[in-house]
C-alpha cells in the first residue's frame, strides 16, 4: 500500500485518485520579494510579486506546483532566509549548561 503525505494529511492508494484531483496544481513565478517576516508559529512569511497559473497535472506524476525565480530573486530569498533563521534563532531560550570537554 502505497502512502503520500500532503500538508500533515496521508492519502492511501484507494484515495489517490481524490488526491490528485482535489489537488491544485499552479506555476508561481516570482516577480519581486518586497518583504519577510516570521510568527510565533515558526513560519516565515513573504510578502511577494508573482504571476500565477494554473498547472495542468501530468498523468502517472504525483501533483505538484512549480515555484519559479531568477537567479537574482533567488539571491534575495537566500539572504532573506538566512536574516529570518537568524531572529528565530534569537527568540530561543539559551541553554543554562555550557559544554563540557
Amino acid at each position: 500500500m502505497r502512502h503520500v503525505k500532503s500538508g500533515g494529511a496521508e492519502w492511501q492508494d484507494g484515495d489517490l485518485r481524490t488526491y490528485r484531483r482535489l489537488m491544485k496544481t499552479h506555476q508561481i513565478e516570482i516577480q519581486k520579494f518586497k518583504a519577510a517576516t516570521n510568527n510565533v508559529h515558526g513560519q516565515v512569511l513573504f510578502k511577494v510579486d508573482a504571476l500565477v497559473s494554473n498547472r495542468e497535472p501530468v498523468d502517472g506524476i504525483e501533483p505538484s506546483s512549480l515555484l519559479v525565480m531568477t537567479e537574482q530573486n533567488a539571491r534575495v530569498l537566500m539572504a532573506l532566509l538566512k536574516a529570518q533563521i537568524a531572529e528565530f534563532d534569537t527568540k530561543k531560550p539559551k541553554s543554562r549548561h555550557g559544554r563540557h570537554g
